[in-house]
């Protein structure tokens, strides 16, 4: 029986952005999407959502102090 790793409680939330998102975002960002912190492709989560190579996903972790955190990552090979 496979187990969807998604739904367990320790996964945050990971979602692939679409470029329009991705303009919104990174409008007036200091730093280039190709410098964010990157995710391996092999990365069951990105597996599991078939993300690609130069993607970028929005993590959204609950947190007990901050409520909720938001983090990018870019898929790398």
């Amino acid at each position: 029986m496979k187990r969807d790793i998604l739904k367990h409680e320790l996964v945050p939330d990971h979602e692939i952005l679409a470029e329009t998102e991705l303009k919104k975002i990174f409008k007036d960002a200091d730093f280039t999407q190709e410098q964010l912190p990157k995710i391996k492709i092999d990365d069951p989560v990105v597996k599991e959502i078939d993300a690609k190579v130069g993607d970028v996903l929005q993590i959204t972790r609950k947190s007990s102090t901050a409520g909720t955190f938001v983090t990018y990552r870019i898929v790398d090979g």
